[in-house]
């Protein structure tokens, strides 16, 4: 039969190497004879010295276990399993027949094990078997469904990469093996890299990242027919440094040359594109089992490479090393792999020969060793050479070791390196040599017995010499790629002196601020920079990388805009028939859903005969539209189309084949197919649906259409209107969010209901990220109506295009105007009128479907600012009080108004309206002479706005009065009031047009501040303002513009700036500069110190809190300002007071609260530069009882003005003794409570 049954793979302990008998190694057993078992002993000698014998002593196993075999006759059979214990097994075999049951028998000195299986042999002479030479495997189709991208991360951050996939056949025993990459390195689980891969998905994480794992992630599905992959870039930035302007850490820490007292530990530097420059490096160990990092050297060395000796021979280790620049050290690298400080040669002095199965090893007799031989230098630097050596023949059981001398080359004065230190392995590191000397050197054996001739010396070997940094990078050229990515390519350095690799930097276009686009360095001359954003204009430069640190900068590449390189289009698809009059047919076909990076250009249409291969062009010159008259067909014939089409990068594919279509002309009374089904205005339960009208109307003209919708991958139809619409849009509603539907339309005439559209593609059912609807209002300066839409994507070529009734607005001759300004876009009514009522849309082209609609009707008023029957008129009434109202000729019940004396708004006195009459009036309690000053009132209702406006100067029976709505450059001109008797008259003008209106620039007051929820606010009084005003802010000599950080408005008698959330950058003067033709006035106002450092209540406190009896009660909120603010604490204003210094936070604490601790407390926050008090609201309850529904009032803070000294309200009662307030960090109070609003940043 020819069994053969070979030696049995036979391993150690499984901490240490394990010798595995297999191939050439194995003994060969016959089925009929067993040969003995054969151990090496170089091995064994290696696991009994090496090894630790507490956990490694134990009885043999089977880790693989014999196995039964079927077999034909004369057919070879290997037999193999795996045994593993300590010391090493003695394995024998035996059998009785060829057909038969096999035993393999291991044992040692601590127990025994056995494994069988069995050989049936069959005849051939019963089969018959058919061969073949070629393997034909399985073919599985992978698909990807879903694939990572790249990531941008941090140090100290995690990262997962997963993809899901399908994969056809999918077969239990035939699974793809995941095979994961990091820059062509596989990837293994391990402490800093986790692998998980089982049904369809395949995962790998990274739980704490550092600079090492940056690089190209490539996943690999392997199967036996072929390889499936996938790529990412993965960049992990640095993290914050333990102090600011410290460097990055070093990274990819190497261990070289370990020896039995020394390693030598090499690193990669960090990139310092905006830290300073290296100065050096501390290199740390650690042994294994220990926390305690030493630190190596005493001085920073300047090299990425460094000797690290006094290692205790057989303790493992770990490095890390730090980086140091003028700010300070960096954090540590990641620290490296454990490594060992023994002799890696030491087992190869060991030699045995095989001697009837068991081990003898050859002792000779005692004499010195011979000489060693081949000595030459592994590794050179600048003050070291790793020397290398073959050992003589050696056989005694006497230890050995060696001796190294050394001579300057051009002399022949020996000097013995290693006086004290006896060398025991042939591989050795000399330290402390001259930079670029010549050297020679040699090497003597010795042992118990003496020393040995010295060895042949080497050539002259020079050390390295410090040639520098490489020289810089050549010239660098940027390429598109994607809308987020560029390729950079670069030429190498002429002088790269032991180059490492290349940092690359990129800069936005104009800006002088570089930042790293890879943190690891990158070895090519090529790399691609990920995550740029697409329309962004970036210029990149190269750095090179050797040991001693990074070259100078090379020169920028010329700017480049990140958008996608150009490609040929895809095809287009879905050809559709419109019409056919026998002779000809009209076709219509979808525009490619991938355009290639540029505008479709052109289209060509071929056509054939069913049932024929040969297409023919139907037109020559191309088209440009995707409606096309095909001509010249025969009658009663089948025909097939396809289209091509092109853009600036060429001719696309074919789109394929069209259905049959037969040439006979249509008849039918209903209208054709509609086509170009287009969606606008998508959000989330919505959408509007626009298309062309049919080609073939049939016998009558189309009276209107309906909306037909279905969800993806259903055919239940769902008519969107019952009644057929007559327009070309529709919008569609009641659409469940997040869900695909697909559209289609069908004409209506007299005859009946048309043919449908061809279904649209799916469109999915929700909102753009960010969108934003139209706003529509009235022009304060011109009193224009106009409508705003802020667009939240901007591509490049985007354009905003508007539309009355969803048709492009063209006729700007009736005062019609668009003015766009980057994503910002307005539609302003020069002269609206009830003609200019209809629904006006907007959508911006080459983005995700952003648009928007406002519908202008005759029940909307912003159209027309709302009509005033009678302007703001005064009335006095009785005890000094005194009646303000206006009358509009129309108001709703939804109508809002503000009344403002002298620019300040009124909000104490008793306002109402009169929806039936259309009055609007206020009650001023006391009018006095201090109230002198404008009036005016401001309303809204719907889109519409009024304003009207009073003077009241002198005494109110005597003085006269001029009304005037906002002041604009319509309402210039000159004014004329005349009084007139039985005694004559007399005549008075005012004119506010040139020089005239110069008045009221004139009158501006010296800047004040004024203290808000949300920040400081700069107030110019002057006796009237409009926006219209030439008026600029500066902080500094920096001019100031609208913005959330500073908030530019004013009122009628005011212009004001607020600084929204003022920080240490806000400090500074600030000024108003109101320019006419002849004259600039300025007010100026320094915005530091004592006005700037206010005391004020951040947040934190509620408006009302309950809490039940004997609880504590603690009330705790954040406070600012410097000076450190003094905080008091009154209950009912009078009570008891409480003072105390709490620095950021204040609190006030009551133990075991009583019912005599309910009131209103007022928490009081000053410094001697102003501040502001809070009340809050306590209602203490007994256990059992219902919880009082205690209903906040919107108390709002009182701001308090600078005084000095600070002055603490005196209590008129002696304080309670139970509150005592004490510093705490901010808490939830206890007990239930309602929270007050917290300012925050102004959107």
């Amino acid at each position: 039969c020819g069994i053969r049954l070979h030696a049995l793979s036979i391993t150690g302990n499984t901490d240490c190497i394990q010798p595995v008998c297999r191939d050439k190694t194995n003994t060969q057993y016959n089925s009929k004879q067993a040969a003995p078992n054969t151990l090496n002993s170089t091995s064994a000698k290696m696991l009994d010295k090496y090894v630790r014998e507490g956990p490694m002593i134990r009885g043999p196993k089977f880790l693989a276990r014999l196995r039964s075999h079927t077999v034909f006759e004369h057919t070879p059979v290997k037999l193999f399993c795996t045994v593993d214990g300590f010391p090493m097994p003695i394995v024998k075999c035996c059998s009785t027949d060829d057909t038969a049951q096999y035993t393999v028998v291991a044992g040692n000195n601590h127990g025994q094990a056995s494994s069988q299986a069995s050989i049936i042999v069959k005849s051939k002479s019963f089969y018959l078997i058919v061969v073949s030479d070629v393997i034909h495997y399985t073919k599985i189709n992978i698909t990807f469904l879903e694939k990572f991208g790249p990531v941008f991360a941090t140090e100290g951050e995690s990262a997962s990469l997963t993809a899901t996939m399908t994969l056809t056949p999918n077969l239990a025993n035939l699974q793809p093996e995941a095979q994961w990459y990091r820059d062509d390195t596989r990837l293994f689980d391990s402490k800093w890299v986790k692998i998980e891969t089982g049904r369809g998905v395949t995962t790998l994480t990274l739980p704490n990242l550092f600079k090492d794992d940056e690089g190209l992630y490539t996943l690999r599905m392997v199967t036996k027919g072929g390889t499936a992959e996938h790529s990412a870039f993965v960049s992990v930035s640095d993290g914050p440094p333990p102090v600011p302007g410290a460097p990055g850490a070093p990274m990819d820490i190497k261990i070289h040359d370990a020896n039995r007292d020394y390693v030598i530990v090499s690193w990669k530097p960090p990139n310092t594109t905006t830290e300073g420059p290296i100065l050096g490096y501390f290199v740390d160990k650690c042994e294994v089992g220990t926390e305690n990092w030493t630190q190596c050297n005493d001085h920073p060395i300047k090299i990425c490479k460094y000797p690290v000796s006094g290692l205790f021979e057989g303790h493992s280790y770990y490095f890390r090393v730090r980086a140091v620049n003028s700010h300070g050290i960096s954090k540590p690298s990641r620290m490296s792999d454990p490594i060992a400080a023994l002799d890696p040669t030491e087992f190869a002095k060991l030699h045995a020969i095989k001697l009837g199965g068991k081990i003898d090893v050859v002792v000779a007799e005692g004499k010195p060793p011979g000489a060693p031989s081949g000595i030459n230098a592994s590794e050179t630097d600048r003050t070291y050479v790793v020397l290398s050596w073959k050992a003589p023949a050696y056989s005694s059981k006497a230890p050995m070791w060696y001796y190294i001398e050394k001579c300057l080359a051009d002399t022949g004065a020996w000097q013995r390196v290693n006086t004290q230190v006896p060398i025991r392995s042939p591989r050795y590191a000399v330290f402390d040599l001259a930079e670029g000397k010549q050297y020679k050197f040699r090497v003597v054996s010795a042992n118990m017995y003496g020393n040995s001739e010295p060895s042949e010396p080497t050539g002259p070997i020079e050390t390295q010499e410090l040639k520098g940094v490489p020289s810089a990078p050549g010239q660098v050229i940027s390429t598109r790629e994607t809308d987020t990515s560029v390729l950079i390519q670069w030429a190498p350095p002429k002088e790269p002196n032991n180059l490492i690799g290349y940092y690359i930097d990129q800069c936005v276009k104009g800006s002088k601020d570089w930042t790293s686009a890879n943190h690891k360095p990158h070895k090519s001359t090529k790399f691609v920079v990920s995550g740029l954003t697409k329309g962004e204009t970036y210029v990149f430069r190269v750095q090179a990388i050797n040991e001693l640190g990074l070259s100078d900068e090379s020169q920028e590449s010329a700017p480049l805009t990140v958008k996608a390189a150009l490609t040929i289009p895809s095809s287009p698809y879905d050809i559709g028939l419109l019409n056919c009059d026998g002779h000809s047919m009209v076709l219509n076909w979808k525009k490619p859903l991938h355009t290639g990076g540029a505008k479709i250009k052109e289209y060509y249409v071929d056509k054939r005969r069913s049932g024929t291969t040969m297409w023919r062009e139907v037109h020559i010159p191309p088209l440009t539209e995707r409606l096309y008259k095909v001509e010249g067909l025969t009658e009663g014939a089948v025909y097939q189309f396809h289209v091509y089409a092109a853009n600036l990068a060429g001719l696309g594919t074919a789109s394929k084949q069209s259905a049959d279509f037969t040439c006979e002309a249509w008849t039918m009374p209903e209208p054709g197919p509609a086509y170009n089904l287009t969606f606008t205005e998508v959000r989330d339960n919505s959408l509007v649906v626009e298309w062309q009208k049919p080609v073939y109307a049939g016998s009558g003209p189309i009276t209107g259409y309906h909306v037909e919708y279905a969800k993806k991958g259903t055919s239940e139809w769902t008519t969107a209107n019952q009644t057929a619409v007559s327009h070309r849009f529709f919008k569609v509603t009641g659409l469940e969010a997040n869900t695909s539907y697909i559209f289609r339309v069908r004409g209506v005439n007299a005859a009946g209901v048309g043919m449908a559209s061809m279904p649209s593609d799916p469109v999915y059912a929700k909102a753009v990220a960010g969108f934003q609807e139209v706003s529509c209002g009235v022009d304060e300066k011109s009193g224009d109506i106009v409508m705003s839409f802020e667009s939240c994507q901007m591509n490049e070529g985007s354009q905003f295009i508007w539309k009355k009734d969803y048709k492009e607005i063209t006729d700007f001759s009736k005062g019609v105007v668009i003015k766009t300004e980057g994503s910002h876009s307005k539609l302003i009514f020069k002269n609206a009128d009830k003609e200019d009522f209809g629904t006006y849309s907007v959508s911006v082209t080459n983005t995700e479907g952003v648009s928007s609609s406002y519908k202008i009707s005759a029940e909307g008023r912003i159209l027309l600012i709302i009509p005033l029957k009678s302007e703001l008129a005064y009335k006095i009434l009785e005890r000094g009080r005194m009646r303000f109202w206006l009358q509009a000729e129309e108001i709703s019940s939804n109508v809002t108004y503000k009344f403002f004396e002298i620019g300040i708004r009124l909000v104490y006195h008793r306002m109402g309206h009169d929806v039936s009459t259309g009055i609007i009036e206020f009650i001023m309690d006391h009018f006095t002479e201090e109230n002198e000053g404008t009036f005016t009132c401001q309303i809204t209702d719907g889109g519409g706005k009024a304003q009207s406006s009073l003077v009241l100067i002198g005494d109110g029976k005597r003085g006269q009065v001029l009304r005037q709505n906002t002041f604009s450059l319509k309402t210039t001109g000159v004014y004329k009031a005349t009084i007139s008797d039985d005694r004559g008259k007399d005549m008075s003008q005012i004119n506010i047009s040139g020089k005239g209106k110069h008045i009221f620039r004139a009158s501006a007051a010296e800047l004040v501040i004024n203290c808000t929820a949300t920040g400081i606010q700069l107030q110019c009084h002057m006796k009237y303002y409009t926006s219209e005003m030439n008026i600029t802010w500066y902080h500094g000599e920096t001019k100031l513009s609208h913005s959330d950080k500073a908030v530019i408005g004013g009122t009628p008698s005011m212009a004001t700036m607020e600084v929204i959330e003022p920080m240490e950058k806000d400090k500074g003067m600030y000024s108003i500069m109101i320019t006419d033709p002849e004259n600039t006035h300025k007010r100026k106002l320094d915005l530091s110190g004592d006005v700037y450092e206010k005391a004020f209540v951040v947040g934190g406190l509620p408006d009302v809190v309950t809490i039940m009896e004997k609880k504590t009660l603690s009330l705790t909120c954040t406070v600012c300002g410097d000076p450190k603010p003094q905080v008091s604490w009154l209950k009912n204003g009078a009570d008891y007071v409480v003072s105390l210094d709490q620095g950021k936070f204040a609190s006030l604490t009551i133990k075991g609260v009583t019912m005599e601790d309910s009131g209103r407390y007022t928490m009081i926050v000053q410094n001697k530069y102003g501040g502001e008090s809070v009340d809050i609201v306590v209602s203490v309850y007994r256990h059992g009882e219902k919880i009082p529904e205690a209903k906040p009032t919107l108390t709002p803070k009182t701001i308090i003005p600078p005084k000095l000294p600070i002055e603490i309200p005196q209590p008129k009662t002696q304080p309670a003794p139970s509150p005592a307030p004490s510093p705490a960090p901010p808490k939830a109070p206890t007990g239930r409570g309602v929270k007050s609003p917290t300012p925050t940043r102004r959107k």
